[in-house]
């Protein structure tokens, strides 16, 4: 919860005209705070002691969830494209 009370305050201080002034500086905090916040997901991955054995777990479920919507996407995509576009 307190990650999305960040992001709408950021997204709320972006639409201030003066801050627009400064945006070479919002971009590095904004890069620094990505990668403060992979290093946390990284530290809190670690102290897992069953890391590794989920981690095949977490893999395979995660190929899962990219595939079946990616293939499925594709086929629809292919399907509406031989219906209406025959003439073009």
């Amino acid at each position: 919860m307190g990650i999305f009370m960040v992001m709408i305050a950021g997204m709320l201080l972006g639409r201030v005209h003066r801050l627009r002034k400064v945006k070479a500086w919002n971009e590095r905090l904004s890069m620094l705070s990505t990668f403060v916040l992979i290093f946390c997901m990284g530290v809190l991955l670690g102290r897992k002691e069953n890391f590794l054995q989920e981690l095949t777990t977490l893999g395979l479920q995660s190929f899962l969830f990219f595939a079946i919507p990616t293939t499925l996407s594709v086929v629809l995509v292919y399907l509406l494209t031989r219906r209406f576009l025959k003439g073009r």
